[in-house]
């Protein structure tokens, strides 16, 4: 109007690299400082399922599309198995501001939902900018920091960001997995209805819990699973106690090798019981190290539910959803050990196969959640392998 003065918002968040860059933004969520790898993610929905799932821990993920928070947040797209400790990603990049949510399932805005959560959040910043700095310079610590009085001890931040070490050697899935065992019946939702409860099981399934999310046992009860759900460090007599049909190695965050430190033995003794066995994403990289190969730090890593990964098994492309920021080094694969599965935006292992045993791992995640679906078969190839060795068994 008229006689008024322009009035510009002052800056309330900012994001301080590792090497001193600060970005300065309009803050949301919770208030406070904490430390993060900086990595985007290009999925165009399902950021909730995103924020939560645990392999984000001790990650600030960066999302691609502008318009996130529109669909509002509700108590169904978790994807810990317990939100109340809210584990996931710590802080959140948002290229525009977060608007009402506008969605039939909304429970509530996500600025809100972030607070709940403690999740840290910055908008109002270039998103395209930061994304290619990620491509171009790697994954970077960093400390994400939010105060309504915009009052920040840049120096300070600096420090904090140069000074904390990263995720590599970093065990992070005790951080996040169930303490004790659990048995998990919830099966997938249903539209209008909500999540099936699964009633007369046909299977046992222990899942040893690094970091899993929730729609993977989902669609395992979906394939009539009881699933059993112990801790990361629990030993191969307890999961074989259970008396499974199968053992599935979750998702999870951090470092494998560093886990790997106590769940490669366990691993190693479960492909010996002759057990089915089946990994995604850090339950793929720990099974490879337990058949001998290796896993390294990538650059910029895969996040986001548009990858394009080929099953040699099938000969088909299917596009996929990915979470991970080490990967297994396919040319460390022993002999024995065949590739299964590729991406083909750079080439890198997603997938393996024990020959001669019902042992495979995958990379993506084939419960999507959020993402494509291309992969669910992969969870049929699970319970067809099952189902072979109850048939030998039978013989």
């Amino acid at each position: 109007m008229a006689g008024e003065a322009w009035t510009e918002r002052g800056t309330t968040a900012v994001l301080v690299l590792a090497d001193g860059t600060v970005i300065e933004g309009f803050g949301l969520g919770a208030e406070g400082a904490v430390e993060g790898e900086v990595c985007f993610n290009t999925a165009l929905t399902g950021y909730q399922e995103i924020l939560t799932d645990p392999s984000y821990a001790k990650q600030i993920v960066t999302f691609t599309f502008p318009h996130i928070g529109n669909v509002g947040a509700n108590d169904d797209d978790h994807e810990d198995l317990t939100p109340a400790n809210s584990f996931g990603a710590v802080g959140a990049i948002f290229r525009a501001d977060v608007t009402a949510p506008s969605n039939y399932r909304s429970a509530g805005h996500l600025d809100a939902w972030l607070k709940t959560r403690g999740v840290i959040g910055l908008s109002g910043i270039d998103t395209r900018a930061l994304t290619a700095w990620i491509r171009d310079n790697g994954m970077p610590n960093a400390v994400i920091a939010h105060s309504e009085t915009g009052e920040f001890d840049l120096d300070a931040l600096k420090a904090r960001a140069k000074a904390w070490p990263g995720i590599v050697g970093l065990d992070l899935a005790r951080d996040v997995a169930v303490a004790q065992s659990a048995v998990w019946k919830q099966a997938p939702w249903i539209w209008d209805k909500g999540y099936a409860e699964m009633e007369t099981p046909r299977y046992k399934i222990v899942a040893i819990d690094y970091g899993t999310k929730r729609n993977i046992l989902r669609l395992m009860c979906g394939h009539g699973a009881e699933v059993v759900v112990v801790p990361p460090t629990a030993s191969a007599e307890e999961i074989l106690a259970h008396q499974p049909d199968g053992v599935f190695l979750s998702n999870g965050p951090g470092d494998p090798a560093a886990t790997g430190e106590y769940a490669v033995p366990t691993i190693r003794k479960l492909i010996e019981a002759d057990v089915p066995l089946f990994g995604i994403c850090l339950g793929h990289q720990m099974l490879a190290l337990a058949l001998g190969g290796k896993t390294e730090k990538m650059h910029q890593g895969h996040h986001g539910a548009n990858h394009p990964v080929k099953d040699f098994t099938t000969g088909k492309v299917e596009i996929v959803s990915m979470n991970h920021g080490f990967a297994v080094a396919a040319d460390t694969l022993p002999s024995g050990v065949e590739e299964t599965h590729r991406s083909l935006f750079d080439g890198s292992n997603c997938g393996l196969r024990l020959s001669g045993k019902p042992v495979f791992s995958v990379q993506h995640h084939p419960e999507a959640s959020p993402g494509p679906q291309d992969s669910h078969y992969l969870f049929q190839r699970f319970f067809d392998l099952i189902e072979e060795k109850r048939a030998k068994k039978a013989a």
